[in-house]
């Protein structure tokens, strides 16, 4: 069970990115936003947002 969960993390991205691509919104990798960080802010209107990375390879967005 743990290895198809993984399995399905992996995958997510190439399933979605064909459909982002034919309704024409642009598609970012993680590693364009972060480089060589674990952690970045992304200012939108007043509020500031943290993605990061975590150990497990996992993005979480908070505010």
């Amino acid at each position: 069970m743990g290895d198809e969960a993984g399995r399905h993390d992996l995958e997510a991205p190439e399933r979605t990115a064909p459909k982002a691509a034919e309704e024409g919104r642009p598609i970012l990798s993680a590693s364009s936003l972060l480089g060589d960080r674990r952690e970045v802010e992304i200012h939108h209107g007043d509020a500031v947002y943290r993605l990061r990375l975590t150990r497990a390879g996992k993005l979480i967005l908070t505010k």
